[in-house]
């Protein structure tokens, strides 16, 4: 591969007008694509096989009028009593027109006849029954429904719409902007070069541009999640990013060594470039493996992250050539450029003489340390890890609820409304469907189902059942006493679903977004064992290829279980238990997003892997080229360590962006990949590694000569490569 590589990289410098023209047509062509193809993204979560799906389904089927999104607006008096009074009954009617009368509206429910008022007489709940799914409602919709009862608002009446067709795609603006603006900071001070420094990020912007634009092209034709283009723009611009900085900093230090900038960009391909397919496959590979888990919107998350990666490679390999040939030597500060020109012309072409390796600088002053102290270094960082990973025991999943909305929006004005009227169970009702094959069977189980779920602890009330036009399907409201994403409720939902599993003559089913988002949260707990096991046997395989090794893959895999362990433990101490949650601009803790662990581990997997193959290839080249076991992992961290702090530092602030934004979701994992990228890079790669290393000595090197046998090359670090230029050489004097 690496010889594959060093011959792209060689073309794409010399063609590089061409490269980068067709770079730009595609940038152009996804953009129009993706401006006139582009579909709205979804806020729902389906998933099949769950019981609260296939009631959905079922509804939809038989009973579409009660099948469309839902709506609650929260109505507030000045005062108490005051919606007992002629004037507060007619405002509250007039409100209730207003809301029927909306465009995409069914009906409205008067909250007189349903008895929604609260007993202090002050708050009402008015219900509004949208013809469409949430994803259907149109902006225009959506704001119609917010702007209801502007009326009452101007005489001093509070108004709160609320309910699942509010939300919309987060917002990205400057907090993102101050991430990527850091990562330029952390690239200029890298390279020491403006020019460097800022081919790179235009190489990952260009990636990123076009990685979006064809995910949005896309979107006309899948469902995407709100968060799907959230995931891929964060790890698209991370990983573009580092990318670019491997290959453009092997390309530098070519040019210092004398070579000419075609076969010092050819050569920078062949290595690092090895290195970044490698640590891209293994991204885009867990990223894919998401589908195993069979959630839609995960397996489509997690395609469309990979999508981002895998033009983030393409672009690393192809266009960071060609932007490294127009800028020429000027990728090298002004002081080292004169030092390239004198190497350049010590000898023939190809053969540069070698500099002095200068080994004073911190990664070898770091790697000595580590490997003199390792024993008291591994115990130390292995009991730190352990401290920080105490609460991820104590993890809960769940899918927001509006009561973790961001201070003032809509959602949560109505959240509070209706937790201060009525309790947290009127913002979490359940619906229990029951269908059969006559009226008379379906009214007798209603009956029945009526009766057992009042029946179950922790049910507050139980609505008047809703029966279709046939009388054959009927829809009970059932309140619980506790909010969506509290124990008690997901002890309700079971509870409720064992008690009704023995009705006959009809069949029984439990839905609501409180019980959706129970079974989404337990499908994806189930799951997360699995994929877990699954990417650490990737692993290991994957570097057993790679390194011809055995211990080396375990001892990645388990720092690895390190990373992923303490990243749990912190996200859950802040997120979920609120400690020094002001830090991220967090005022209401709650169970993380179902969906954050399992992502976690995936895009987790690919970085570790990135900075492990980074590391430990070149101490495993100085050992299989006469350095004692000890020397080569000194070697290795010095010529790594400086690249691998940069490209952390990058990845961290890109994530880090993310944690100002308002939405939850988006916050919890940009924080968790953040904090993540840090454990891992600094922590375990930069510390863990080089002592374990040290500590093993040649038996880190050690793999069974019928496995080594078996096992394909796929020549990662360039062996082949060098032995290509060693013939090259000769034929070239």
């Amino acid at each position: 591969m690496a010889t594959l590589l060093y011959r792209l990289g060689r073309a794409s410098l010399r063609r590089r007008r061409l490269v980068a023209v067709v770079w730009l047509v595609v940038l152009v062509g996804l953009g129009l694509a993706a401006a006139t193809l582009r579909g709205p993204t979804a806020s729902n979560f389906s998933m099949p096989g769950t019981e609260s799906q296939q009631a959905l389904d079922l509804l939809a089927e038989r009973f579409p009028a009660a099948s469309g999104a839902t709506g609650t607006i929260a109505v507030k008096a000045p005062a108490d009593g005051q919606l007992a009074t002629p004037e507060g009954q007619a405002l509250v009617k007039q409100v209730t027109q207003e809301a029927a009368t909306l465009p995409g509206v069914v009906g409205a429910v008067d909250p007189y006849q349903a008895q929604a008022i609260s007993p202090n007489g002050r708050y009402a709940l008015i219900q509004v029954q949208f013809a469409g799914r949430a994803d259907d409602v149109t902006d225009a919709q959506r704001d119609a429904y917010e702007a209801v009862g502007a009326q009452a608002e101007a005489r001093g009446w509070q108004v709160a719409p609320g309910g699942e067709v509010l939300g919309g795609e987060p917002e990205i603006g400057s907090t993102e902007a101050l991430g990527v603006l850091v990562a330029a900071i952390v690239l200029v001070i890298t390279f020491g070069s403006l020019v460097a420094a800022g081919m790179t990020m235009l190489n990952a912007l260009i990636g990123v541009g076009v990685g979006m634009a064809g995910l949005y092209a896309l979107s006309g034709a899948i469902e995407l999640t709100s968060t799907a283009p959230i995931l891929a723009l964060m790890l698209g611009l991370a990983v573009g990013i580092d990318y670019s900085l491997f290959i453009t900093s092997r390309h530098r230090q070519n040019l210092l060594e004398g070579l000419s900038p075609e076969e010092a960009v050819g050569r920078a391909v062949g290595t690092a470039g090895s290195a970044v397919v490698f640590a891209g496959a293994t991204v885009v590979i867990a990223l894919a493996g998401l589908a195993v888990v069979q959630i839609p919107f995960l397996t489509v998350m997690g395609l469309a992250a990979a999508g981002t990666v895998t033009v983030a490679v393409l672009v690393a390999i192809t266009l960071a050539p060609a932007l490294l040939g127009f800028a020429g030597s000027r990728v090298l500060p002004r002081k080292l450029r004169k030092a390239a020109a004198v190497a350049a012309g010590a000898g023939p072409a190809g053969t540069p003489e070698p500099a002095a390796e200068d080994r004073s600088g911190f990664g070898f002053r770091w790697a000595r340390l580590v490997t003199r102290l390792r024993v008291p270094v591994i115990l130390a960082a292995l009991v730190g890890l352990g401290l920080l990973a105490l609460p991820a025991p104590d993890m809960r999943l769940a899918l927001p609820d509006a009561s973790t909305a961001t201070a003032g929006s809509p959602a949560r004005v109505n959240n509070e409304l209706v937790r201060e009227g009525f309790g947290p169970g009127f913002t979490g009702r359940l619906a229990v469907l029951v269908t059969a094959d006559s009226p008379q069977a379906t009214e007798a189980a209603v009956q029945q189902v009526a009766q057992q779920v009042q029946q179950a602890d922790g049910v507050l009330a139980v609505a008047p059942p809703q029966t279709d036009p046939t009388g054959r399907t009927a829809l009970l409201g059932v309140i619980p006493k506790g909010g969506p994403t509290d124990e008690a409720t997901e002890s309700l939902v079971h509870d409720i679903r064992r008690q009704v599993s023995g009705v006959t003559g009809a069949d029984v089913l439990l839905t609501g977004a409180t019980a959706i988002g129970i079974d989404v949260s337990e499908k994806l707990s189930d799951a997360l064992p699995v994929y877990l096991l699954l990417v650490v046997g990737l692993s290991i395989l994957l570097l057993m290829l790679v390194f011809r090794s055995i211990l080396v893959p375990v001892k990645a895999a388990l720092g690895f279980l390190l990373t992923v362990a303490a990243t749990f433990g912190i996200t859950v101490a802040i997120f979920q238990q609120g400690h020094l949650a002001d830090l991220v601009g967090l005022d209401t803790p709650g169970p993380l997003v179902s969906f954050l662990p399992i992502l976690l581990i995936g895009i987790l997997f690919g970085l570790a892997m990135d900075y492990e193959v980074f590391l430990v290839s070149r101490m495993r080249e100085d050992f299989v080229h006469g350095d004692t076991a000890q020397q080569a992992t000194i070697n290795g961290m010095g010529h790594g360590a400086r690249v691998v702090t940069a490209a952390a530092l990058i990845m961290m602030s890109v994530f880090g962006g993310f944690v100002f934004l308002d939405d939850p979701i988006i916050k919890s994992m940009g924080f968790a990949l953040a904090i993540g990228v840090a454990i891992d890079a600094f922590v375990v790669r930069m510390t863990i590694v080089p002592a374990v290393m040290s500590l093993l000595g040649k038996a880190a090197w050690w793999i069974p000569r019928w496995l080594d046998r078996l096992l394909p090359n796929v020549d990662i670090e360039g062996e082949g490569l060098r032995a290509h230029l060693a013939e090259k050489v000769p034929a070239d004097a």
